[in-house]
């Protein structure tokens, strides 16, 4: 039962990002319609990422207080509404771009409880020897619903215009919350379906009582002097820039900057979350192998050396290659190189922060999604300034700079002694 609830909190991140990257696909058609320039469509990217970026600490914590099956639920009918909310955008107004940088920002408020409640999710049903699989599994989510979306939307888009791929995004979503409620259980103690082997399984690996899992949280104080969340939190800044990239503009520079076509760039622009979709759960099979060979230094710590080392190196060399496919194959290497430690972060947050797993990960993600706000906005004014290449040389140095975070992060450490 523990793995059928983590894979339908996979496909609960893959609609989350059907629907937030589904706007920079009908970027192209919303920009030409609202008469927006590049960087009044960054406004309009970014404002879904201050919004996902600064509810990021609460919903983790709402999270932790009230359990991950509702907050997820209420969470996916509130952003499948603004995201059919954002094709009722009058065009033409003198309000319009305000009205829609506004929609995206509330509908970055829905979206930003996902995944620290899954977190809050493996925190209280996965053992710990098992959360690297678990995590790559859920953010794998992530890679198969940013991947599906550049073909879906172009032809939704293609045959019945771009506003109904924002309806079409809202349904999936309203579909699948009401199912996610349907099915999930705070605690395993609670599913009727878990079975008496299972549940001992679950109980004998968990960092935090049953009894404590859902309700109490450590307080603020606590967690913002922590030096190991602090490190984590800087890493995930440079992973959420490097990410966010691939999500906003990746498509446009394909097809305007190295000369794809329509139809390629739809295919081309799938590559790097194909990449995220597979190197995701390997990477935390890789995790979880290593933690019971070697400790959680190798498994956590090293897992994010090596994955943030290597995007680093591939993005730097994706930016020197001349060939528009070889350039696409070398930024999507990069980008699962990347993805082999989206795992690490949060298993590694749910294993320090024991019964305050959606508040930790929560501010960790907050600082990924500043990240990917600023990534919307920088990456055009880098591009106007100094290039295309500058643009993607910039997440190339944060990547490095992250992996140097992670080899000062300590795993074994607790946020409280009792966890």
């Amino acid at each position: 039962m523990r793995w059928f609830l983590i894979f339908w909190a996979f496909l609960m991140g893959a609609i989350s990002y059907l629907d937030r990257v589904n706007i920079s696909i009908a970027g192209k058609w919303v920009q030409q319609d609202f008469k927006l320039t590049d960087n009044e469509l960054g406004y309009v990217f970014s404002a879904f990422v201050w919004g996902y970026a600064l509810f990021q600490a609460l919903g983790g914590r709402l999270a932790d207080r009230y359990g991950p099956r509702l907050v997820i639920g209420v969470g996916v009918l509130w952003w499948s509404l603004f995201t059919a909310a954002t094709a009722w955008v009058p065009i033409g107004w003198a309000a319009s771009l305000l009205m829609l940088v506004l929609v995206r920002f509330v509908l970055g408020l829905g979206e930003a409880v996902v995944f620290p409640a899954s977190n809050k999710l493996v925190s209280t049903w996965i053992p710990t020897q098992e959360r690297g699989l678990a995590n790559g599994i859920i953010f794998a989510g992530v890679g198969a619903g940013a991947g599906v979306t550049p073909p879906l939307i172009t032809w939704i888009i293609t045959h019945w215009g771009w506003h109904w791929s924002f309806y079409i995004s809202a349904l999936i979503g309203v579909v699948a919350g009401v199912g996610w409620y349907l099915i999930a259980r705070d605690k395993p103690q609670q599913h009727p379906w878990v079975k008496k082997e299972e549940l001992a399984h679950i109980e004998a690996g968990l960092t935090v009582k049953a009894s404590a899992a859902v309700g109490q949280a450590a307080p603020w104080g606590r967690i913002l002097t922590n030096r190991n969340i602090w490190l984590i939190t800087l890493s995930y800044f440079a992973y959420g820039y490097t990410a966010w990239i691939f999500f906003t503009w990746f498509f446009r520079y394909l097809n305007d900057v190295r000369g794809m076509d329509l139809k390629q760039s739809a295919v081309y622009a799938m590559l790097p979350f194909l990449a995220m979709a597979l190197c995701s759960p390997l990477g935390g099979v890789i995790a979880d192998v290593l933690v019971r060979r070697f400790g959680r230094w190798a498994g956590r710590c090293g897992i994010g050396v090596v994955g943030m080392g290597g995007a680093a190196i591939c993005i730097a060399l994706g930016t020197q290659v001349e060939s528009a496919k070889l350039a696409s194959l070398a930024l999507a290497l990069g980008v699962g190189m990347q993805y082999l430690s989206q795992s690490s972060y949060w298993a590694v947050t749910a294993d320090i922060a024991g019964r305050s797993a959606g508040t930790v990960s929560g501010w960790m993600n907050m600082g990924g999604q500043i990240g990917g706000a600023l990534t919307a906005i920088l990456t055009p004014r880098i591009a106007h300034a100094w290039g295309w290449t500058a643009s993607f040389l910039t997440p190339a140095v944060l990547c490095a700079l992250g992996a140097i975070c992670w080899a000062l992060v300590n795993p074994n450490a607790k946020l409280e002694e009792g966890d």
